[in-house]
């Protein structure tokens, strides 16, 4: 005679019990992540083109148009972070909160580089979010994406961590390092929306996904965005070094490699060096073979972008290179790069 106790597949009473404790689980954890996040979650509206006041011109193309995404505030004063992209070059910005009240907003500071912003608006009773340590972070963690995809307010996703020191290319070229992979689902308008932890913590940004593949997104990590926050807050750019040389990369022939006991086959070689720029002022030629930088390996120009930061600007620098199989030490001294339009 069938046991009345026995379930399909094996699963005993007991089984259902456990798993619907652990659904119920997931899903508190899910919704007070939420329920703490949620009000600070804003959809930003821009706009791009001739300023107000001014004439647009149709006969060049010049019309307003706008664009979406999303930010949410992280100071009490009514600081916003979002994604350098959704923002960038705007000439007008909107916030609107999760109440509903629609607000005028200054640009504080971008960095396409990092694809990171800050704006800024007035508003009373705003709720911040908290930013927590997303060097904490490990593969299979629980994390809940909030944002507003193609204009839904609020929307949640949820998913885990999917790997963690990603590498991604930022829209000004640059290379960004410790990206957050994860699979809680992304859409257009979830750009500069938060990544959540399920202790109700920003653990990240989110930036971009892979098209067509599903469930590959990409988040930039909140430690990454307090050191850039705290930089525009202070200046309203990043400030970086720059040598004014265009390269590509290179393998070196085993025999060089042994006769200047270089530890890599890959090097940038010199393609091209600016006019007036430092890397010519040093004495930096096309066809220069650069293989360290202060003694670090450059194998890329990602590797030189790197090592090109702030502190650089106005320091002499040592750069070694093979040039007509020859290796010469040439010391250059960093300028600070431009802000880019």
């Amino acid at each position: 005679m069938p046991d009345p106790d026995r379930q399909p597949d094996g699963l005993t009473p007991d089984n259902h019990a456990s798993d619907a404790e652990l659904l119920d689980a997931y899903s508190r954890a899910v919704t007070a992540a939420v329920d703490r996040v949620g009000p600070a979650v804003v959809r930003i509206e821009v706009e791009h083109g001739p300023a107000p006041g001014q004439i647009s011109q149709p006969a060049t193309g010049r019309h307003r148009r706008g664009g979406s995404g999303s930010g949410f505030v992280f100071t009490h004063d009514g600081l916003v972070l979002t994604n350098s992209h959704v923002v960038h070059g705007a000439t007008a910005i909107r916030v609107i909160l999760q109440d509903g009240r629609e607000l005028a907003a200054d640009l504080v500071g971008d960095d396409p580089d990092t694809d990171l912003a800050i704006v800024r608006v007035t508003a009373s009773d705003l709720v911040p979010a908290l930013l927590g340590d997303s060097s904490a972070l490990k593969p299979g963690q629980l994390v809940i994406a909030i944002g507003n995809p193609f204009g839904f307010q609020t929307t949640v996703t949820a998913g885990v961590v999917s790997a963690l020191g990603r590498t991604l290319r930022s829209r000004s070229g640059r290379l960004m390092d410790n990206i957050i992979q994860t699979d809680a689902a992304l859409n257009p308008g979830n750009s500069g929306g938060p990544l959540v932890s399920s202790r109700g913590e920003v653990i990240g940004v989110n930036t971009a996904v892979i098209l067509p593949a599903q469930n590959l997104c990409f988040a930039i990590p909140s430690n990454t965005a307090i050191q850039v926050a705290t930089l525009l807050i202070r200046s309203g750019r990043i400030r970086r070094a720059y040598l004014g040389i265009g390269g590509q990369h290179v393998r070196l022939h085993p025999r060089i490699l042994r006769a200047h006991g270089l530890g890599s086959q890959d090097a940038l070689m010199v393609v091209q060096v600016e006019p007036g720029s430092p890397a010519q002022t040093a004495g930096i030629k096309d066809g220069d073979i650069v293989v360290a930088f202060e003694d670090q390996p450059i194998t890329t120009v990602d590797d030189m972008h790197r090592l090109l930061s702030e502190e650089r600007i106005g320091s002499r620098a040592r750069l070694s290179v093979l040039r007509r199989g020859q290796r010469i030490e040439v010391d250059v001294v960093p300028a600070e790069s431009s802000p880019r339009d």
